[in-house]
Formats: C-alpha cells, sequence, structure tokens
C-alpha cells in the first residue's frame, strides 16, 4: 500500500509539471503526457466536395489557411490536442468569384486526425453567408519543401504575376510585376486593372518556407477601386520546385464596409 501510494504521489507531482531531476519513472511520466503534434507545415490533397486540388499552409504558431484550385480560402487557427486537429475556419472566395448560392463569404469548421509530418484527414463542416452547407473529406500529405530554409536574401527579387494562378475569380495583381527588397518591402504594379500593391513579407521561422504577407492596394479603376485601402494579410511560400521559381501568396481581407475578399497570387521569379 505504501507503495502505491508512492507512485501516486509521484504521478500527480509530475503531472503538475515538476522536475524530474533525473528520476527515470518521472520523466518517463512526463514524456508520456507530453503528446501534443503540430499541424505546422506544407500540405498537399484533394477536397472531395469539389474534386479540387487542396494546398494547406499551416505556420508554426497555428495560423492556417487552406487554398482551393480555384482559389477559395479556408482560414484559421490550427488547435492540436494529441493526435487530433480542429480548426474554425472563415471560408472567402477568389475576388469576383462566389459560391454557388452568390455569395463570396462562410463559416465552418475541420475536424480530423493527425500524424505531424505525415498526414491530416478528417470532415469540414462549412455554410457561405446564404447558409448553403458544404460538407467535404480533406486528405492532406505533408510536403517536404516546408523543411527548406527561408529568408528575406532568398526572395528578394523581381517577380511576374502569372494570369492563370487560379482556375476561378481574378488576381488583382494580374499581369503586374512585383519586386520584394532585402528588407521584405513589397512593391507591385502594371497590373491590366491599374492596381498598385504596397507591403511587406517577413520570414516567421528562418528554418522552414513560409512567410507571413501584408499589403495594401491603390490606384484600382473600374470595379477593382472597392479594394483600395483594403488592408490584407496572409501567408507566402516559395516553390523551388519549379523553374523558375514561384511564390504562392493567399491573403484576405475585410473593407470598412463589411465586405470580404480573399486574393491568391502566383508569381514567378525573373
Amino acid at each position: 500500500m505504501k507503495c502505491v501510494r508512492a507512485i501516486l504521489a509521484l504521478l500527480m507531482m509530475c503531472t503538475a509539471g515538476c522536475n524530474c531531476d533525473g528520476d527515470s519513472l518521472c520523466t518517463l511520466l512526463n514524456s508520456s503526457t507530453s503528446t501534443a503534434g503540430s499541424a505546422a507545415g506544407l500540405w498537399t490533397g484533394t477536397d472531395s466536395a469539389s474534386g479540387l486540388q487542396l494546398t494547406g499552409l499551416i505556420n508554426a504558431n497555428g495560423q492556417a489557411d487552406f487554398i482551393r484550385s480555384d482559389g477559395v480560402q479556408f482560414v484559421g487557427t490550427a488547435q492540436v490536442s494529441g493526435t487530433t486537429l480542429d480548426i474554425s475556419l472563415n471560408g472567402y472566395t477568389q475576388y469576383s468569384y462566389q459560391f454557388s448560392d452568390g455569395s463570396t463569404f462562410g463559416t465552418g469548421t475541420f475536424s480530423g486526425t493527425l500524424s505531424s509530418g505525415s498526414t491530416i484527414s478528417g470532415g469540414l463542416q462549412f455554410a457561405t453567408g446564404d447558409t448553403t452547407t458544404i460538407t467535404s473529406t480533406w486528405s492532406l500529405t505533408f510536403d517536404s519543401l516546408y523543411n527548406t530554409a527561408s529568408s528575406l536574401g532568398t526572395i528578394s527579387g523581381t517577380y511576374t504575376d502569372n494570369v492563370a494562378a487560379v482556375s476561378a475569380g481574378v488576381d488583382p495583381l494580374s499581369g503586374a510585376s512585383a519586386t520584394i527588397s532585402s528588407s521584405g518591402v513589397l512593391y507591385a504594379q502594371g497590373s491590366t486593372n491599374d492596381c498598385v500593391a504596397n507591403g511587406s513579407i517577413a520570414v516567421t521561422n528562418a528554418s522552414y518556407d513560409l512567410y507571413q504577407v501584408s499589403y495594401t492596394f491603390a490606384n484600382c479603376g473600374g470595379t477593382y477601386a472597392v479594394l483600395n485601402g483594403v488592408q490584407f494579410s496572409g501567408l507566402a511560400e516559395l516553390s523551388t520546385n519549379a523553374s523558375p521559381a514561384v511564390m504562392v501568396i493567399a491573403v484576405t481581407g475585410e473593407s470598412t464596409t463589411g465586405a470580404y475578399y480573399g486574393i491568391v497570387s502566383d508569381l514567378s521569379a525573373s
């Protein structure tokens, strides 16, 4: 009985975060309770509801952006408990594109299982702004490109916006020439709709291929004028597997009138 009491006392101490000081049993107990995985990475897979390709960007802080190949973005913060992954999501269509019911924004949740650095699988429950329900299964595989080091020196240079970045909607930077300075200043001009972008790109963790992005538009004309002054923010990754290298930038923003916008851009290095 004394032995049992001693073990129970040790267990209570260790689960409270004690310093094991070399005690092998305490170390074992502590290690067995620290099982939370990490969802950080670049992920590729398929959205079952649409049949479209899905690319996931999740940084070490849990900031997540799942990009469908039609430009729809599902954005949220990943919560990991053991091998369980839960994300509350906001959904944004690519600029000038709509969900099937005519809405451009919605909310939902993703719940599934995670094998860190390997796979993500689970279900999406999503409702558009006009309450159309979308149910989908996501199966994604870790892309080792995530383990490529990042730096402002690596991404600095001149890029050309790829007009065919996504299969639906419009990229307001279409046709623009973009520059990224060695200090992370982002500037783009020369788009077909006169939009000019000013912003910045920052490294969040130099060991991994994900960047933080923010910018605003100015000088947009015609129907694009609603984008002027809107603060966009999101994530970017540099695909060095492509030749030339391609930077994918995915951002979302909200206007002062409460309109939601999503923009996915592919910038090909010059």
